[in-house]
């Protein structure tokens, strides 16, 4: 039990892992066995991987330290608590520290929800990269692990959306020794022990959920694999084939995915010049007693006290109840699947009721759980109806194109889960913010029902993504039919429970596949049902998701077939202006998308129109303005007439006369 949970007072020195020597010496440490390097704030909760496998390799005997957002261009900062005796592991933090910079428009954020008070600018660009470098030069001869999201999404050659390239395994620019993909618990401990009983780094290149480097004349002789039981690594195309062959990264991006199931992938081969990456098959998924030991474990659930300033991100997560994880659901726009596995991984329910105690002896807690559940709620506990089957499908979605008859859909587990959770005494609400699958919940009106009844604020948020049956495909999302039948089915739910609530629906602009035509079939359908959402999503393209292998190839990595993107960012932003169609912000550019698609039957002040038409002339948009200024002074150019900045005849550029 946390002393926080018992709102007693914390002391950094023995609470939480060491930050500083002097936090060593309390504990009467002369030397950490493992230090661990962090993009984001250290948080103990378990919502923050650094301290979840800080907190895993404690309770396993090792002397665990942590360094949060360090400084880049000194190592002044990894080396207060001096060398660690076993490697130094390393990771940017719970986001890929360019998505956790960047927006899709590449403009950079205005806050950092990782770092004290939101404060920008608190960690280096690919900071995977930037911290092994760092960490090389202050620990000579320490091994170098990477890990976290940002290593786990960029194993392999990659497409790096904000500098518009393909760019190579982080593996090879980091310098690392190890890498460590998915979650990595399994991995990182077996490292651990091999290397505390004295195992070379040449003795881990076989440890699952892991990946390495392999020199010139070590990998040349391995055959490409044909058999799923033979062992042989899956040969990609090479680094130097998939930069500039965009077939190639395609199919590489395709042969990749179908490698990812722990029960039956193969390890991965790819040439980056004289040497190759080699990964191999993903480590076996935890089972529910390793998953109640690790949230079990003494988290204080709560920032270190040296920050001053709150932590954004454990704001919107203190109060809230991790249930499972990974999801069998294949999103092409999604990383959970490459992360955290397509195998659910599920907690007991005592070990939930175990944290729901802890929270509720937290001193801010006021009864009320943010949220229950996971990357996708209402999968808690479904698995395959069968583990030799499981182990054998090589399929990469569970639902799509549709609900699989092997998946045990059955919602009762978490029913039961929910009940428990908010019969605890002291226990007023249970949100369930996660997402919630529709296809899943359509299939189990009692659930349904206990969301509606129990588990929802007056507005529930559901992520239809689209309504174009091509675009939805491509996603691998169901049809709109399935979104209609479950927004039905939560409807009659509310009103059985005498509560009036809606659905929040979330849609992606700019997704491969999705051209003008099928965004404005959206925005049609989202006015006819009064719908005005203010939160749309501009597509990213994550490191090596399917969708992003589609946005820069232009094909569908499975059938190779032509995929139509919407590549430039003033594209992409008329795609979202159209969804934001009442918002006179955007009518601009949802006008000019409009008439580019020669629908200028919705420009117009009727209910049938999507659009108002353009204002009169003493009242035009700064944008309209600004187009007109420019495209008049385009004109005066091309005619020979001087304009703004065109040269006099003597070539000396025109000034404003003085009046």
């Amino acid at each position: 039990m946390s002393l926080v949970a018992l709102g007693k007072k914390r002391d950094a020195a023995v609470d939480f892992l060491p930050t500083s020597r002097r936090e060593m010496d309390a504990r009467g440490w002369d030397q950490l066995d493992i230090l661990l390097v962090n993009g984001d704030a250290y948080v103990d909760h378990p919502a923050f991987g650094a301290a979840l496998i800080g907190r895993f390799l404690e309770a396993r005997g090792y002397r665990v330290g942590i360094v949060s957002q360090p400084r880049w261009d000194t190592t002044d900062d990894l080396t207060v608590m001096g060398q660690p005796r076993l490697f130094v592991g390393i990771t940017a933090g719970n986001l890929d520290s360019m998505l956790n910079k960047l927006t899709a428009q590449k403009k950079v954020r205005s806050d950092d929800q990782y770092s004290p008070g939101g404060q920008t600018g608190k960690r280096p660009n690919r900071a995977s990269v930037v911290y092994a470098n760092l960490c090389r030069q202050a620990f000579k001869g320490v091994p170098i692990v990477l890990g976290g999201i940002e290593a786990s999404l960029r194993r392999i050659a990659h497409y790096d959306y904000w500098s518009d390239s393909i760019r190579r395994s982080v593996l090879l620019d980091s310098k690392a020794d190890l890498l460590i993909f998915g979650m990595g618990e399994r991995p990182v401990w077996e490292v651990a022990d091999r290397l505390a009983a004295g195992a070379t780094l040449e003795d881990l290149r076989d440890i699952r959920g892991t990946g390495h480097v392999r020199r010139k004349g070590e990998w040349e002789h391995l055959e490409p694999s044909r058999f799923i039981r033979d062992g042989k690594p899956i040969h990609l195309p090479s680094y130097k084939v998939v930069k500039t062959d965009m077939a190639a990264f395609s199919q590489a991006s395709g042969a990749f995915q179908k490698e990812t199931n722990p029960g039956n992938g193969r390890p991965i081969l790819q040439q980056h010049g004289h040497e190759a990456i080699y990964l191999n098959p993903p480590a076996e998924p935890l089972d529910t007693e390793l998953m109640d030991e690790l949230y079990d474990l003494p988290f204080q659930r709560a920032p270190h006290p040296s920050y001053r300033d709150p932590i954004p991100a454990f704001e919107t997560v203190k109060h809230s109840i991790v249930t499972m994880r990974g999801c069998f659901g294949g999103c092409s726009f999604c990383s959970i699947t490459e992360h955290e596995g397509r195998v659910i991984q599920s907690r007991s329910a005592e070990s939930v009721l175990r944290e729901v105690r802890q929270l509720r002896r937290m001193d801010d807690f006021r009864g009320v759980i943010s949220d229950v559940g996971g990357p996708t709620a209402n999968m808690y506990q479904m698995k395959c109806k069968s583990e030799r089957i499981e182990k054998a499908c090589r399929r990469l979605s569970c639902v799509h194109p549709g609900v699989c008859e092997n998946l045990v859909t059955d919602h009762q587990p978490l029913v039961k889960l929910l009940r428990k959770v908010r019969g605890e005494k002291g226990v007023r609400k249970v949100f369930i913010a996660s997402g919630v699958r529709y296809d899943l919940a359509e299939r189990s009106p009692e659930f349904t029902k206990e969301l509606a009844e129990h588990h929802t604020g007056g507005q529930l948020s559901v992520a239809p993504e689209h309504v174009d049956d091509d675009v939805l495909d491509k996603m691998k999302k169901p049809g709109a039919e399935s979104y209609e039948r479950f927004a039905e089915m939560f409807a009659c739910a509310s009103e059985e429970a005498g509560r009036d609530q809606h659905l929040v629906p979330y849609y992606i602009s700019g997704h491969p596949g999705s051209t003008m035509d099928s965004m404005i079939q959206l925005a049609r359908y989202l006015k006819k049902r009064g719908l005005r959402p203010r939160q749309v999503q501009d597509f990213i393209p994550t490191p090596m998701s399917m969708a992003t292998s589609m946005y820069v190839t232009g094909l569908d990595p499975f059938t190779q077939e032509p995929v139509y993107t919407a590549r430039s960012l003033r594209e992409k932003r008329k795609q979202k202006a159209l969804l934001q169609y009442w918002d006179p912000s955007q009518h601009d550019l949802a006008r000019e998308a409009l008439k580019e698609a020669g629908r200028y039957d919705l420009i117009g002040s009727g209910d049938k129109h999507l659009i108002p038409p353009a204002r009169g002339k003493g009242s035009l948009s700064i944008h309209e303005k600004r187009r007109r200024t420019r495209s008049k002074q385009s004109r005066r150019g091309r005619t020979g007439r001087r304009g703004a900045g065109v040269p006099k005849s003597g070539g000396k550029p025109a000034g404003r006369k003085k009046r």
